[in-house]
């Protein structure tokens, strides 16, 4: 797979998962999910890798969805068809999610290695994985929302306790990986020019254990929070993102930015919050 959208390579027990669109800050499209399933279902198949390991190429981890052209798309896409249809919008988006949950799903343990950002649907990626490591001076968060979105996978609400997970999902604010680490939404958060070597050294020690070890005690562990409804959750996360991006506010920030450009409008939606696009440099 090298050279695609998503680079896959093995060693020993190792797998690696690279999201290999850096121009792009690793910005998702078809191409990344479809290497994203491909990539997973390699690794469960291969009997030597016992552990995964999820990482960005280039300045970022992921950058979410790549929308710049998606205001404009949408709208001559209901001028074809004469409006929104949610079901098929639905039905597009739990695509992606089925994607991300391959993470979840996979029968080897993935551990997530974050720098740089990780923003909108980049989070309901690496949120699907098992362990997340991540540079200290990396951000993660969900900014649509403020606007045009929902969580699809809802990780956040199964990773956090109440109080956390409402902020952040109200809000759409970032957190660096020392404040990640404090709310125990990673495992742990490393200078980022250690990150790769924390990562592949705990990968090597969590490899010592039996394949069919990790397997029973991920599957444990999962099937607890199976039984708290977290599929029907992502369903309803998955049917209120379409929602809102058709609400009144969503159509009106949607044709903002199809006539004053995405990066006008992200940064109008961000302004005040005075974080992601609307930051002040330092």
């Amino acid at each position: 797979m090298t050279g695609s959208a998503v680079d896959y390579t093995s060693r020993g027990t190792l797998a690696f998962i690279t999201l290999n669109r850096p121009e792009r800050l690793n910005a998702i499209n078809r191409a990344l999910i479809s290497g994203l399933e491909e990539a997973v279902h390699q690794a469960n198949g291969d009997p030597d890798v016992r552990v995964i390991i999820l990482r960005g190429a280039g300045r970022a981890f992921c950058a979410g969805y790549d929308l710049e052209t998606a205001p404009e798309a949408e709208l001559a896409a209901e001028e074809r068809t004469g409006g929104w249809d949610p079901v098929v919008d639905f039905r597009g988006m739990s695509q992606n999610v089925r994607a991300f949950m391959t993470l979840w799903e996979s029968r080897k343990p993935v551990i997530a290695q974050v720098h740089g950002w990780c923003v909108g649907g980049g989070t309901d990626m690496v949120l699907c994985a098992d362990l997340i490591y991540m540079a200290q001076d990396a951000h993660i968060g969900y900014p649509p929302a403020r606007i045009w979105g929902t969580p699809t996978t809802c990780m956040l609400v199964y990773r956090l306790g109440l109080e956390h997970a409402k902020r952040l999902m109200l809000t759409g604010e970032a957190v660096d990986g020392l404040e990640a680490e404090r709310l125990g939404l990673v495992s742990k958060a490393v200078p980022a020019d250690r990150l790769a070597d924390e990562v592949e050294s705990f990968a090597a020690k969590l490899a010592t254990t039996p394949t069919n070890q990790l397997v029973m005690t991920k599957l444990l562990v999962n099937q607890a929070y199976e039984n708290m409804g977290l599929r029907t959750t992502q369903t309803l996360g998955t049917f209120l993102d379409g929602v809102a991006r058709h609400t009144p506010e969503g159509r009106a920030w949607r044709d903002l930015a199809a006539r004053e450009g995405f990066k006008e409008a992200v940064r109008q939606r961000d302004e005040p919050w005075g974080d992601y696009s609307a930051r002040t440099p330092t």
